[in-house]
């Protein structure tokens, strides 16, 4: 497989993000405002204590502003298939010499890069110097963080794709969308560290991909995980992201053998 053009569309992806300064300034605004709304809370929560069940005021501040930052970074582009339906473009996207699932990844990426360097970059500088974050335990585990973040991306990938295939039988793929942000944003850590959550609702949790896109990478960060927990860790990642993809490769098969479009 030639690497050139899904190269080609990552820096396609990069460019077009960066026509459009106002609009990435508004988004460093927007999660610095996120950020400091999450600080004001939990330190209101917080007040006097310096833990709760073991959890400091730090560790939860390092996780929300983590996760907030990763969350900035993984946005998908949930519309790039159901789009390209609506307006009969998929079509054409078949009859192209290349994979359209390689072009998603790739423009996907591009976007991620640029929102890396000029969104969440920016807003963890400006978070460190107006709240402060822990270090990581050690270097070896920021490594592991980082590429445990990698399949942190890998998991959110994978279910927007699986989503984004349904479109073959839904008209609108916006409340499903719309559904999946908020399950991912209660149950991966975003909104609420998972160390609060009922010791019931945690065992299921474990069993479940949400808390692989965030969570994971926090804990790995913080040092709180072993070299074994950490393996055991990245090994769920990786096999839900085969899961998941798996499960909208086989609805991406079956959706191309009922697809009928007309005009365009």
């Amino acid at each position: 497989m030639r690497l050139a053009p899904y190269i080609a569309y990552l820096k396609k992806s990069f460019l077009r993000k960066s026509a459009y300064r106002f609009d990435h300034l508004m988004s460093i605004l927007s999660t610095c405002l996120r950020i400091f709304i999450f600080w004001e809370i939990y330190r209101t929560l917080y007040g006097t204590r310096q833990e709760v069940d073991g959890i400091t005021m730090a560790m939860v501040t390092t996780n929300f502003i983590l996760s907030m930052g990763l969350d900035v970074v993984f946005g998908m582009d949930d519309n790039f298939i159901p789009g390209k339906i609506h307006d009969g473009s998929i079509a054409t996207e078949l009859l192209r010499p290349m994979s359209i699932k390689g072009r998603m990844i790739a423009e996907n990426m591009g976007s991620s890069v640029f929102k890396l360097i000029f969104h969440f970059i920016p807003a963890l500088l400006i978070a460190q110097i107006m709240i402060g974050i822990l270090p990581p335990a050690s270097p070896m585990m920021f490594m592991c963080f980082l590429i445990s973040a990698l399949l942190g991306y890998g998991v959110m990938w994978s279910i927007s794709f699986a989503l984004q295939m349904l479109s073959f039988w839904v008209i609108t793929t916006w409340s499903i969308t719309t559904l999946k942000n908020v399950v991912i944003n209660i149950f991966s850590g975003t909104m609420l560290p998972l160390w609060f959550m009922p010791e019931w609702m945690d065992r299921i949790l474990r069993f479940l991909p949400f808390s692989s896109i965030y969570f994971t990478p926090v804990q790995i960060y913080l040092g709180q995980l072993s070299g074994a927990e950490i393996l055991e860790k990245c090994c769920i990642q990786i096999i839900w992201i085969l899961i998941i993809y798996c499960v909208g490769d086989i609805l991406w098969k079956c959706g191309q053998r009922k697809l009928v479009v007309q005009g365009g």
